[in-house]
């Protein structure tokens, strides 16, 4: 099953506000007409990350997401979601099953701490050309790649998630392009996140 691709919305933390334009690359986030309000997470930031439990529960912070949907339909969509409760970052990845639609219902999930943040961060500022995360857990190991490309070309960054099932391993992809622009924003963000994860 698949569902309609979010318009770019842009909400603050305790509001929903929808804005215009489905192909634009990045939006802020999801509506979801709950408050999160300002609590500081007393959870440790360098915990250990586990994807299978996917334990956002109620509490959904603003989201960056970019969609990169395509005419051959081979697009696809990653969204950040910062969560202070869980002293967390939450990446999903979708492909895209239609001219607007991504398939939610299988998508990637990754739960970031502050190391990985930084090494997606370090990469974002220069410091390396790739970063690359590897998450292990009983059901399911994750990656998430992102690569500097010197190709004129082509775009100057690769972003890619990928999941295998322990159980019959089974593998599911994801790889989105991002330009100077996208790539500039996603690093802004990954800023804001570390200092609100700190409680600075």
């Amino acid at each position: 099953m698949t569902q309609q691709m979010t318009q770019n919305e842009t909400r603050p933390a305790a509001s929903n506000m929808s804005a215009a334009s489905a192909m634009s690359v990045a939006s802020n986030g999801r509506s979801t007409g709950r408050s999160t309000g300002n609590r500081r997470s007393t959870a440790n930031p360098e915990a250990p990350a586990t994807e299978d439990a996917d334990p956002r529960g109620t509490e959904f912070p603003a989201d960056y997401t970019i969609y990169k949907p395509n005419p051959r339909t081979t697009g696809g969509v990653v969204r950040f979601s910062l969560n202070r409760n869980k002293a967390a970052l939450f990446v999903d990845a979708a492909n895209q099953s239609g001219e607007k639609q991504f398939d939610w219902e299988n998508k990637i999930t990754m739960k970031w701490n502050l190391s990985d943040i930084g090494q997606v961060l370090a990469t974002l500022q220069g410091v390396q050309a790739q970063a690359k995360l590897f998450h292990q857990s009983e059901k399911a190991n994750s990656t998430f790649e992102l690569t500097v490309r010197e190709d004129p070309g082509r775009a100057p960054y690769l972003l890619g998630m990928s999941r295998q099932i322990a159980a019959d391993k089974s593998v599911r992809k994801v790889a989105i392009p991002l330009t100077h622009g996208e790539a500039a924003v996603l690093e802004a963000t990954l800023r804001t996140a570390v200092s609100r994860l700190i409680g600075w």
